[in-house]
């Protein structure tokens, strides 16, 4: 559980997603086996709380941190749903793609995930807001 924790740490450090939320409870989960990751566990706690009170240091960046959540949950329900082209998309399908919603590949699981996504990072903004301020 602690390395695949790690793995999808860091993977949402790039990807949507609190990566390092998931490294930390990576470590955590590890430390009990492991002193290399008991020693790696302060530093990446300590630059995680470091973020959180940056990202929530004004009021500014509090909105446009919920903003940029309610858009990835929108685009994630969006695509869930799974509109119709349309007409302004420019490329046309090809004969391999004519049974697939080839515009928004991925359907519900990429849906599913940025609204997920979306849910965390504001359980998370809240947190940091009632921690930090």
């Amino acid at each position: 559980m602690g390395w695949t924790l790690v793995v999808l740490g860091f993977a949402a450090l790039v990807l949507p997603g609190p990566g390092l939320l998931m490294l930390v409870a990576g470590l955590a989960v590890l430390s009990q086996q492991y002193a290399w990751a008991e020693r790696r566990l302060h530093p990446v706690k300590e630059k995680a709380f470091q973020a959180a009170k940056i990202g929530v240091k004004t009021w500014p960046r509090i909105v446009v941190s919920c903003l940029s959540a309610l858009a990835f949950m929108t685009v994630g329900i969006v695509w869930m749903i799974g509109p119709p082209v349309p007409g302004w998309w420019p490329p046309e399908p090809g004969w391999w793609l004519a049974n697939l919603n080839w515009w928004l590949p991925g359907g519900w699981g990429t849906g599913l995930s940025l609204v997920l996504s979306a849910i965390i990072a504001l359980v998370l903004i809240v947190y940091s807001v009632r921690r930090f301020r």
